[in-house]
């Protein structure tokens, strides 16, 4: 999948994969490829300039640390993103909702 086909949506999903726990950029990057069984294999490119933007928001906080002799900025949600994800979550549900009864498996065919 694309970052192009998740216009709109890349921000609610950097917010939910952090909704478990702090990580550093390529460790939100892995956890997007493995939750989306490897549908979402977003480059650096696409991630980084979201997380700023989230942070700049105030939706995500950021700290340097030192991992094996490496450093490395680690993500976490804030109370503001955990409210924003919410947001988000309920924005989802009535999109899915409200797009699901034209394209969902229970629509009549169209008329001839």
């Amino acid at each position: 999948m694309k970052a192009q086909a998740l216009h709109g949506h890349l921000d609610a999903l950097l917010l939910a994969v952090l909704e478990r726990g702090a990580l550093h950029g390529y460790a939100i990057i892995e956890a997007l490829r493995v939750r989306s069984d490897g549908s979402l294999d977003l480059p650096t490119g696409t991630i980084y300039p979201a997380l700023r933007r989230l942070e700049r928001a105030g939706y995500v906080a950021s700290s340097w640390s030192t991992v094996n002799g490496r450093e490395r900025r680690t993500y976490q949600l804030t109370d503001a993103g955990g409210r924003a994800l919410a947001g988000e979550r309920a924005g989802w549900r009535e999109f899915s909702s409200t797009v699901g009864r034209f394209l969902g498996p229970d629509q009549p065919p169209a008329p001839a």
